[in-house]
């Protein structure tokens, strides 16, 4: 085996964050009643990820903290109508993140891929950019932990992707070599810029079929569109 450390990340990678995302919070928002004053939850929600991704940029630069984040996303999206709630922003955030960690939607086939994987004998591990009090939920929720030796989350390494810091402690707290190491992610830029500028390998995992300009970075190692590829490939 050329890889022998697999490096995953997790949201819109293994775990369908967007759908998960959108369920969590159609259900927080009908708790809270606020569902009742938005005149579509759908055109809302897209609104809400343009800002939400906005406001995830300014906190991979370290120009936002955590805290700002979370109260931003829903200050900003729910004012493009009008939307002034009776609670806290924060108190919204607190409900829809604990309402994500109850979906369990998994890209297809994630289970079946990981299983063979694992009996193939690669080391399965995870860094993600994701806020650590859910991410380990999800990951118990959905089963993914069975699968997985190592979990790095940004927020405990004080560092985010893409940057080298992150990588060079994953790789290393995984007893792993950059030669025997693959990064497989839905981000461009945190996954696959990053894992480039570090030296590792990268699956850029791409089921929208996004258009990249590769003239800066040059194309990724791989590149797939369903994550049951990924047999093929290893």
């Amino acid at each position: 085996m050329k890889y022998r450390h697999l490096f995953f990340d997790l949201d819109n990678t293994l775990y369908d964050f967007d759908t998960n995302a959108y369920l969590a919070m159609k259900e927080a928002f009908s708790e809270l009643g606020i569902i009742n004053k938005l005149p579509s939850f759908d055109i809302f929600f897209s609104v809400y990820l343009g800002i939400n991704d906005e406001l995830w940029a300014l906190y991979r630069e370290k120009k936002i903290v955590k805290d700002i984040l979370r109260v931003l996303r829903f200050e900003k999206s729910l004012g493009e109508f009008g939307v002034v709630p009776d609670i806290p922003f924060i108190q919204i955030d607190d409900l829809y993140l604990k309402k994500m960690t109850t979906q369990t939607n998994l890209f297809p086939e994630t289970i079946e891929i990981l299983t063979e994987l694992k009996k193939r004998g690669y080391q399965l591990h995870i860094i993600t950019n994701g806020f650590k009090e859910v991410q380990h939920d999800k990951l118990v929720n959905t089963g993914l932990h069975k699968f997985i030796t190592n979990v790095f989350i940004s927020e405990d390494i004080k560092s985010t992707k893409p940057s080298h810091e992150i990588f060079e402690y994953s790789i290393k707290s995984s007893n792993a070599r950059k030669k025997e190491s693959l990064m497989i992610g839905d981000s461009w830029e945190s996954d696959i810029i990053g894992a480039k500028n570090f030296g590792i390998d990268q699956v850029f995992f791409n089921p929208g079929k996004l258009i990249i300009d590769y003239e800066n970075y040059g194309e990724p190692t791989f590149t797939i569109e369903e994550l049951s590829q990924l047999l093929t490939i290893l």
